[in-house]
């Protein structure tokens, strides 16, 4: 029978599969239908009320695509929404906000150097921030400045700085960066649910009454959507970034994710101008180049660790206490913290991977349960078992995270 840790982590390995499935099929057809909106093209045999067309090729067939700017004159009897896409991704990405940060809140969320927090005021700022953050977003787009795309948009930039600067202010430099991707999701989400999907519902229901509809709604949802093709690719390297530690455990982490920001618009708009066939704007690779170099001279600021005073509360002290815990100590420095330390003694390497230092008995009960999973019941570590890691010794560990995780 599998035990807590084991299960734990298939419960994981379950919502991050589904996270990254849903991710893929939102991404794919809001990059797909940008594409199709920006190749259009006016034609003399439109129809009636179309505003473009364009013929595409896949799969073996031919397709003839018509866009209607308002709506046609009649409401076909099948129609395709496209929501549950965006809809499952925010769940699910949601649901591993939950079950990674606030569950393992003390591990993953909170930092005592950064801010001292209980566990319950980390998640409700957590919260605090996804919700207000969609208000204020959505203020903006429906004050006078929203009438007015670039205005908007740099202040919108203005509030993501802002808002990766506070959150580095809060949290660890891993949970930062990762609710900085979940706040622009959830804007993400929210222009879907809240604000593209209602309008189209109204066009539909004004068809439907005979009624023509108000274009204003589609030029709404169309600046809602354009703004989520302007963040995607940002909010896919802050939800990559809990993995490099350059990345979410420098001194400039806030800055660096501010950037990434700056490298989603470059690159889109290369893609953008070249569906729309208004040429090559080569030099946003060049400047895509420039800000990429600039983050990486940035992410040789000191990196951030666990402190020493701060790593045995808690569930780490049971570890810490527990029979076999000098044993473990004696294994894992041996076998691990020539790699994992400070400064790695281990040719190649120049900072511990994933940030995760197991030089002191504290930072060893700190990870107990990734140690239990990486080379105890698994054999991930040491890799390829490098530093020859006996069989006794990984059931030694094993045995001692049971004595206290059962």
């Amino acid at each position: 029978m599998y035990d807590y840790a084991v299960l734990w982590e298939w419960v994981m390995i379950a919502a991050r599969w589904t996270h990254v499935i849903t991710a893929i099929a939102w991404i794919g057809s809001s990059f797909y239908f940008i594409a199709l909106d920006l190749g259009l093209r006016k034609t003399p045999s439109l129809p009636p009320l179309a505003h473009g067309e364009e013929w595409q090729v896949h799969g073996g067939g031919f397709y003839h695509i018509n866009k209607y700017l308002v709506a046609p004159d009649f409401l076909p009897e099948h129609l395709t929404w496209f929501k549950w896409e965006s809809y499952a991704t925010w769940l699910s990405g949601f649901a591993m906000l939950v079950l990674l940060y606030y569950v393992g809140a003390e591990l993953f969320l909170i930092d005592p150097t950064v801010m001292e927090l209980s566990v319950w005021q980390a998640v409700a700022l957590s919260l605090a921030s996804l919700g207000g953050g969609w208000l204020v977003y959505d203020g903006l787009c429906r004050s006078p400045v929203g009438r007015h795309p670039t205005a908007l948009m740099i202040l919108l930039f203005g509030v993501l700085v802002a808002m990766a600067w506070g959150y580095t202010q809060v949290f660890s430099g891993r949970a930062a960066l990762l609710h900085l991707g979940a706040f622009t999701a959830t804007i993400m989400s929210g222009n879907v649910f809240l604000t593209i999907m209602p309008n189209q519902r109204i066009v539909v229901s004004d068809l439907k009454a005979g009624r023509r509809p108000d274009p204003k709604y589609g030029e709404i949802a169309k600046q809602r959507s354009t703004h989520n093709n302007y963040l995607t690719l940002p909010v896919i390297f802050l939800m990559l970034s809990n993995h490099y530690p350059l990345i979410f455990a420098t001194e400039f982490n806030w800055l660096i994710a501010s950037l990434v920001f700056l490298m989603g618009v470059t690159i889109r708009h290369w893609f953008n101008s070249r569906h729309a066939r208004k040429g090559n704007p080569h030099w946003t690779w060049a400047a895509t180049a420039v800000i990429f170099l600039v983050i990486a001279w940035l992410s040789t600021a000191p990196m951030r660790g666990v402190p020493e005073e701060a790593a045995l509360g808690g569930r780490a002290a049971r570890f810490a206490a527990a029979d076999g815990f000098a044993e473990v100590t004696d294994i894992v420095t041996g076998r691990c913290s020539m790699c994992h330390a400070a400064e790695p003694g281990w040719d190649g390497l120049h900072w511990p991977p994933k940030n995760v230092r197991l030089e002191t008995a504290a930072q060893i009960a700190h990870e107990a349960r990734r140690i239990y999973l990486q080379a105890g019941i698994t054999h991930a570590m040491p890799p390829g078992n490098l530093s020859y890691m006996e069989p006794e010794e990984r059931a030694a560990i094993v045995r001692w995270y049971r004595s206290v995780a059962g």
